[in-house]
């Protein structure tokens, strides 16, 4: 592997196929994906965005007790999932419900986290999704593992680690970029700048030229790219997931994008930002985007958007159907899936949790 520090240092500008008025950009950093590839991503955007409201109105209504929006940062939940194949890992934060269910994850089971109810509700293994993380960057050390526990079985995985740009400066953002650039684990790191960790701006996060220059002190390869761009998404992160599989180490990427909605239905986003700088991204909406440039193109026309739109609102439906459930918690599940064979002091805390139990009952 090279040494010359120019071959870590991301791009001047980010990497943009298609501008905010859905026209190609022309550049030559990267091939525009195939039409199929796009219309495949324009779906995706479509239920990510129905998911969204959807799941946003069930907080709002106390159906769930929170509920993380990724409005306006689909394109780069879309592309994530997208890129991957079936044998690769994907792992998330708290934020990337729509990335979840676009691997494939059934959509009510991918909230359940958000109901209060145990573990991730669905089956990490059969999904190759980890669970959704609330703590900041932890997941990203777990990915290197499973990254580096693939390369040593000869395995052709590759596991495409979340996270956003408050995670980076965390200390396990920093342990986990070492160890997969010195070991060439075939993991790639996917940061969703959205310009805010809650209430603090980027400027006040890093002092670095951009997240992605981060990577250069960890000898590791780097990019920048739009992140309301799904076509640049696609380009990127697919060509950093190609390189991780023919074993040429990891990658940092860092899609510059914005949380148009709140932090959670908890925050107030107009204490720390401006209406003129949410309009100005407003302008740059991942999904009118993709879908002025697919009419553009003769891609896409009205009966199709139809049977987008329906697909989307098909998943809303199940959202509501599947919250309207009334489920009663079993506390002893969340000792179920924590380890394959259960450790002498998680037994004793599950022994004192049922004991606990049982005295509510005398009671």
């Amino acid at each position: 592997m090279t040494r010359d520090p120019a071959h870590f240092l991301p791009s001047a500008e980010p990497v943009a196929l298609i501008d905010a008025s859905g026209i190609p950009t022309g550049s030559r950093q990267a091939e525009l994906p195939a039409p199929a590839d796009l219309l495949r991503a324009y779906a995706g955007l479509v239920i990510g965005r129905r998911f969204n409201e959807q799941a946003d109105a069930l907080a709002r209504q106390g159906r769930l007790a929170v509920y993380p929006s990724s409005y306006g940062q689909e394109a780069c939940q879309v592309a994530a999932a997208q890129v991957l194949a079936p044998e690769d890992w994907l792992f998330p934060t708290y934020r990337d419900a729509v990335a979840v269910i676009a691997r494939g994850v059934d959509p009510a089971a991918t909230l359940t986290l958000f109901r209060g109810d145990w573990h991730s509700g669905y089956d990490p293994h059969r999904h190759r999704v980890a669970p959704q993380a609330t703590p900041l960057a932890t997941q990203l050390t777990q990915a290197v593992g499973v990254a580096h526990a693939a390369r040593l079985r000869g395995e052709p995985t590759v596991v495409l680690a979340l996270c956003g740009d408050g995670a980076t400066s965390e200390g396990d953002f920093a342990e986990a970029l070492n160890f997969a650039a010195v070991f060439a684990a075939p993991v790639v790191f996917f940061v969703q700048n959205n310009q805010y960790a809650i209430s603090v701006p980027l400027s006040r996060q890093s002092a670095a030229p951009s997240l992605a220059h981060k990577g250069v002190g960890f000898g590791m390869p780097s990019e920048r790219v739009d992140g309301n761009d799904v076509a640049a998404l696609l380009a990127v992160v697919g060509a950093a997931v190609r390189r991780a599989r023919a074993g040429e180490g990891p990658q940092l990427i860092e899609a510059h994008t914005y949380r148009v909605q709140a932090h959670t239905n908890a925050d107030d986003p107009g204490r720390y930002r401006s209406p003129e700088e949410e309009a100005t991204w407003a302008a740059r909406d991942p999904l009118t985007r993709l879908a002025a440039y697919l009419r553009g193109a003769g891609l896409l026309d009205d009966d199709a958007q139809v049977r987008f739109d329906t697909e989307a609102e098909r998943v809303a439906t199940a959202l509501r159907t599947g919250s309207a459930e009334r489920r009663t918690p079993d506390p002893t599940r969340l000792f179920a899936s924590v380890y394959s064979v259960p450790t002498p002091q998680l037994e004793e805390q599950a022994a004192l949790v049922l004991d606990e139990l049982s005295r509510e009952v005398e009671v």
